[in-house]
């Protein structure tokens, strides 16, 4: 049996590290109510991406973070923490039609894990485009895209600050800001008119 004190201790830790935690400055985060009946413990956070040239109503990509805790250590989670997540961010039509865009998205989120030292095991996750194109009263919107990618993985430890951190990087990757760490491309070229 669990002992509670040593599952609180972990779970005050967890919290902790996730008020620690220092995203992006183009990062705005707010915690946000979290969804009831998945673990005993859990953290949720809504994050915007506003960089310093943009106004309030941004719509450059945003996003969710949750944080869950199970002494109990489910057996689809190989662990007593999982994050799940997802990220959205609109593209102009034709980086959206890209074939590899999902690939290179979901290899930003593990670039980003790994970037800020955020180890974890049992990831898994979908990236998802969608093309739109107005007509009628919608045709001035012309033709654009967007990326989902939802993602949960089961993080090594309560350092839970690391990851947050590493979703927040990989949230402003999907907006197209400059990325903070070299070696990875961004499509700063490539925002949707939309989103500007």
């Amino acid at each position: 049996m669990t002992d509670p004190f040593v599952t609180d201790h972990r779970w005050v830790a967890a919290l902790a590290s996730l008020d620690g935690a220092q995203p992006r400055a183009e990062l705005r985060l707010q915690e946000v109510p979290s969804p009831e009946g998945l673990a005993p413990h859990s953290r949720a956070f809504a994050g915007d991406i506003h960089p310093p040239d943009h106004g309030i109503d941004s719509e450059l990509g945003t996003g969710r973070f949750i944080v869950l805790h199970d002494a109990e250590q489910p057996e689809a989670w190989a662990g007593e923490f999982r994050v799940v997540c997802y990220a959205q961010a609109p593209l102009e039509h034709d980086i959206g039609s890209d074939p590899m865009l999902a690939e290179v998205a979901w290899s930003w989120l593990v670039d980003a894990l790994e970037e800020r030292g955020a180890p974890y095991h049992a990831a898994s996750g979908t990236a998802t485009t969608v093309l739109s194109t107005g007509f009628g009263g919608l045709a001035d919107q012309g033709s654009g895209a967007q990326i989902e990618v939802r993602a949960s993985w089961s993080p090594d430890g309560p350092e839970l600050g690391r990851h947050l951190e590493a979703w927040g990087d990989f949230l402003c990757l999907l907006a197209g800001l400059p990325p903070s760490t070299d070696g990875v491309t961004s499509l700063a070229h490539h925002r949707s008119a939309r989103g500007r």
